[in-house]
């Protein structure tokens, strides 16, 4: 069997993109990977998607756009690519299971922030830790944040947070920031920005009675090696973010900070027929409803594309 459109990955961009193929006839296949949905699936109250006049739960959105991509007639698969060919037509995509043949691919496989591998930040993700401040600041009005890092991220994110927190921290291991100077001079300058140079976390401290919670934090000074203890509402992690395009990068054309190339203004590889859509072609927005405008772009192109073989 030959399909007319695979899609690899289940999040916000490939479920937009199943949900507009189905509805052309396309008769879309969804690879989900075995953790479907995306990083929505780690996120609590979505406040910023259009349609949900009360929070909704990240979990549930993304059940809700995987039922409505299925009602629509997408098949579902729960199995995790290995390994992709697109060298030859039609494309082929592995999973541990089986070969899959398609003549149009949309690659929707998101991209995963970094953490810093401690054991107290994955417990309290969710719950006070976070990667995304345009998606959680709001939940932090007039309280004291941290921000770990030193790049663009981090600092874009402290100058976010100072439109909730009374007060944001950022913390950087090193006595100097990598940030461009635009924005680090946008930081020297805000009075509720505090730098703590030559540190790490070294513990999140949290509370889970009577509601799990970050309460502080244990910064590490990298020099002196000396532990010094802060109150803390919260904690964003801003250490950049690893686009999932390990699998493609033998055939795409990947930039440095290894995002999936399209052309301007569109959603269309360096290989005809093969699209990329949500956050493994976008490193600036990086939000649910753009992820969905791109997934939407993507079948639409797609469509075309197949009109024409």
């Amino acid at each position: 069997m030959i399909h007319k459109v695979l899609i690899i990955g289940s999040g916000p961009a490939g479920c937009t993109a199943a949900i507009y193929a189905a509805r052309a006839n396309l008769e879309p296949t969804m690879i989900c990977g075995f953790e479907a949905g995306g990083q929505l699936t780690t996120t609590t109250d979505v406040e910023n998607f259009p349609g949900f006049e009360d929070p909704v739960q990240g979990p549930i959105l993304m059940q809700k756009m995987m039922e409505q991509s299925k009602k629509v007639g997408t098949r579902i698969i729960h199995d995790e690519v290995i390994k992709v060919d697109f060298d030859k037509k039609p494309f082929s995509v592995y999973t541990a299971k089986e070969e899959y043949l398609a003549h149009s691919i949309i690659i929707a496989t998101g991209a995963s922030a970094k953490w810093l591998g401690l054991e107290s930040e994955q417990e309290f993700r969710g719950f006070g830790v976070s990667a995304c401040a345009t998606c959680d600041g709001f939940f932090f009005k007039n309280k004291h944040v941290l921000v770990v890092g030193g790049g663009n991220s981090a600092v874009e994110e402290a100058l976010y947070l100072t439109h909730h927190a009374s007060k944001v921290t950022l913390i950087h291991r090193r006595d100097s920031l990598r940030a461009e100077k635009i924005l680090q001079d946008r930081l020297f300058k805000n009075p509720k920005i505090d730098v703590i140079w030559n540190s790490e976390l070294a513990e999140v401290l949290g509370t889970k009675e009577p509601i799990k919670s970050v309460i502080g934090a244990k910064i590490k000074n990298t020099q002196t090696n000396q532990i010094m203890q802060l109150d803390i509402d919260g904690i964003f992690i801003a250490i950049g973010h690893k686009p999932n395009t390990d699998l493609f990068k033998d055939f795409l054309e990947i930039d440095s900070a290894g995002y999936i190339k399209t052309k301007p203004g569109t959603v269309s590889t360096n290989i005809e027929g093969v699209f990329a859509a949500g956050d493994v072609q976008d490193k600036i927005y990086r939000q649910a409803v753009t992820a969905a405008g791109t997934g939407c772009m993507a079948a639409l192109d797609a469509e075309r594309y197949l009109s024409n073989l």
